[in-house]
C-alpha cells in the first residue's frame, strides 16, 4: 500500500464504527418483513447492546480523556472528541428507536388487537385487577427514598442499569422528591391483562407502579405527584492489581464490588421529565452534561427480549428443528463413532445435544479416566456442569479450567466454580497475563491397556441456550496431533507455560478447517 494512498483513506474511529452497527441492528426493527415480535426484540437487542458499549467502551474512552497531547498524538485520536460525536449519533438513534416503538411497532401491534397500555388508559375492571395485583406481588418489592431537597444529606447510589422513579410530591407550593427502584429484577415486566372481545391488553410494571403510587405515600399531603424513569450505566471495567498476593478469585470478586459503583457513564432519562426534575437530579449527583441521555418513557428496553406473544404465530419466526448430523447417531456410543471419522457439527442449525451427549457418556463410561475442559461463559442451568460432576462422582478424574473474566459473566462463573469443587472437580482459574478464550475439551479413554484421546474443539462456549441463536462450530475427533497438542495445552495452562503449545494448536486447527472447507 503506497504512502498516499495511506494519507487519503478514510479512517472511522472503531467507537464510531460500533454505533454504525449498532444502528444496523434499528434497521432490522424498522424491517416491515420481519415478523413484529421480532422486530420489538431487535429494539431490545439495540438496547442491552448499547448499555453495554457504554459500561465498556465509553468507560474506557472516559478514561483516556485526561491523557497529554502526545499520548493523544500515539492514539491517533482525541478522546474527548470521540466522546462529543458518540453523544451526537446517539441522541439521534434514541430518536430512532422512540419514533419506531411508538409509531410504527406499536401502531402494528394494535392492527394484531393487542394493545400495550399505560396508567392512564386503565379502565374500572382492568384497574381494580391491577390494583390487586399490586397490592398482592408488587408491593412488597417496594422502598421509596425520601430525598433531602436542602442537600444535607448524601444522595443514594445508584445501581448500575436498574430502573428508578424520580418521584416529585407538590403539596401547594412545598416540594418533596423520592426515589423508587422498579423491581425489574424479581417481578416480570410485563402484565397481561384480561381479555376482552378478542382484544389482548398488556401493562408494563413501571405503568403498575405508576397506578398505584397513592398507595405508597398516602401518609403524605400533596396535590400533584409525577414519577418518570431514569437509569444510570456505569464504568464497568474491572480493575485488578496485577501483583494481589491474596487468591485471585477474592480479588475478582472485591473487583465486582467496585464495579456497582463505577463512575457514571449514562443517565438515560425520560425525555418528558420536567426541567426543574432534572436539575436537581443533575445537580444532587453532580453529573456533567457529556452523560445525560434523553430516551423514551421505559428503560432497560432489553427486557422486550421476553415480551409476551398473546398473539399468533405470525408474530414470531418459525422455531425450526435441529437438524441431523450425518451419520452421527446419538442412540450409539459416541467414542466408537469419533474413533472412526471426525464430526462437524455447525450450530444452531444441528443440536447442541452432541455436546451434551459426549460428556454424558464420559461420565459414566467405565473406560474414560479423566476429562479435561475450558469454560467461559455457561447456561443458567448448566447440563455441562451437571455432566462434569457426575463424572467426578463416578470416579473420573475432571479438570476444569474457568475462566473468571468472562466480562459480566464473572459472578455466574464464581458460583460455577464453587459448585464444581464442591462436586470433586479439580477448578483452575484463568490467569492474570491471559485471557483464555479456548472453548476446548479432552477426554482420555483406556482402551486395550492404553490412553486414546477424544477431543472437542469449538468456536462457541458450551453453552446449550445460546447455541440455540449463535452460529457456531463444533468438531469432534480423534487426530493425534490436535489431541497430543491439547495435552500439551491442558498441562501448560495449569503451570502457566503455554504459549509454544497455543501457537503449535492453532497451526493445527487452521489445517483442519480448511480441510472441512475444501
Amino acid at each position: 500500500m503506497s504512502a498516499s494512498f495511506k494519507s487519503k483513506a478514510p479512517l472511522i474511529n472503531r467507537e464510531i464504527s460500533w454505533l454504525y452497527f449498532n444502528e444496523r441492528v434499528l434497521q432490522e426493527a424498522a424491517d416491515k418483513s420481519v415478523p413484529l415480535l421480532e422486530r420489538l426484540r431487535f429494539l431490545s437487542i439495540f438496547s442491552s447492546n448499547l448499555d453495554e458499549f457504554y459500561r465498556v467502551r465509553v468507560a474506557t474512552l472516559n478514561r483516556l480523556a485526561n491523557v497529554n497531547t502526545k499520548a493523544k498524538e500515539l492514539l491517533g485520536f482525541n478522546p474527548r472528541k470521540v466522546l462529543n460525536e458518540i453523544k451526537n449519533i446517539v441522541v439521534k438513534q434514541e430518536k430512532r428507536f422512540e419514533y419506531l416503538y411508538e409509531h410504527e411497532i406499536i401502531k402494528e401491534l394494535a392492527e394484531e388487537k393487542i394493545f400495550i397500555i399505560n396508567e392512564k388508559q386503565l379502565n374500572v375492571s382492568r384497574g381494580e385487577f391491577v390494583r390487586k395485583y399490586f397490592q398482592e406481588k408488587v408491593l412488597p418489592n417496594l422502598v421509596p427514598i425520601m430525598l433531602d431537597v436542602d442537600n444535607t444529606k448524601p444522595f443514594p447510589e445508584l445501581k448500575d442499569r436498574r430502573i428508578y422513579f424520580l418521584i416529585k410530591l407538590t403539596y401547594h407550593k412545598k416540594i418533596r422528591y423520592a426515589l423508587l427502584e422498579v423491581p425489574s429484577k424479581s417481578i416480570n415486566r410485563f402484565l397481561v391483562l384480561p381479555h376482552s372481545n378478542q382484544l389482548k391488553f398488556i401493562i408494563l410494571l413501571d405503568d403498575i407502579i405508576r397506578y398505584c403510587l397513592d398507595e405508597l405515600f398516602f401518609i403524605f399531603k400533596y396535590d400533584t405527584i409525577e414519577a418518570f424513569t431514569i437509569q444510570l450505566t456505569r464504568d464497568a471495567e474491572l480493575d485488578i492489581d496485577p501483583n494481589v498476593s491474596e487468591k485471585f478469585i477474592e480479588a475478582l470478586s472485591k473487583s465486582l464490588q467496585r464495579r456497582s459503583k463505577g463512575k457514571p457513564m449514562r443517565l438515560l432519562y425520560d425525555s418528558e421529565i420536567p426541567l426543574d426534575m432534572l436539575n436537581f437530579l443533575v445537580s444532587r449527583m453532580n453529573l456533567s452534561n457529556g452523560v445525560l441521555i434523553p430516551g423514551n418513557r421505559y428503560h432497560n428496553f432489553k427486557d422486550f427480549i421476553a415480551f409476551p406473544n398473546v398473539g399468533g404465530p405470525s408474530l414470531e419466526y418459525e422455531t425450526l428443528p435441529a437438524l441431523e448430523v450425518k451419520e452421527l447417531d446419538l442412540s450409539n456410543s459416541i467414542f466408537n463413532q469419533i474413533a472412526k471419522r471426525d464430526y462437524l457439527i455447525s450450530l444452531p442449525y444441528q443440536s447442541f445435544d452432541y455436546i451434551i451427549h459426549f460428556l454424558r457418556e464420559a461420565a459414566i463410561d467405565p473406560k474414560v479416566v479423566e476429562i479435561n475442559i475450558t469454560l467461559y461463559r455457561l447456561a443458567e442451568n448448566s447440563k455441562i456442569i451437571n455432566a462434569l460432576i457426575n463424572a467426578a462422582k463416578n470416579g473420573k478424574k475432571v479438570n476444569c479450567l474457568i475462566e473468571l473474566k468472562a466480562r459480566f459473566d464473572e459472578e455466574a462463573n464464581i458460583f460455577w466454580s464453587n459448585k464444581l469443587e464442591e462436586g470433586g472437580v479439580h477448578v483452575h482459574y484463568g490467569l492474570l497475563a491471559y485471557k483464555v478464550h479456548s472453548k476446548i475439551c479432552l477426554i482420555s479413554r483406556r482402551e486395550k491397556g492404553r490412553l486414546t484421546y477424544y477431543a472437542n474443539l469449538a468456536t462457541g462456549n458450551y453453552n446449550e441456550k445460546s447455541a440455540r441463536s449463535y452460529c457456531d462450530h463444533s468438531m469432534f475427533t480423534v487426530h493425534k496431533g490436535i489431541t497430543a497438542d491439547l495435552k500439551r495445552l491442558f498441562k501448560g495452562l495449569e503451570k502457566n507455560l503455554f504459549t509454544k503449545a497455543i501457537n503449535t494448536l492453532s497451526l493445527r486447527l487452521w489445517k483442519c478447517a480448511m480441510q472441512f472447507i475444501n
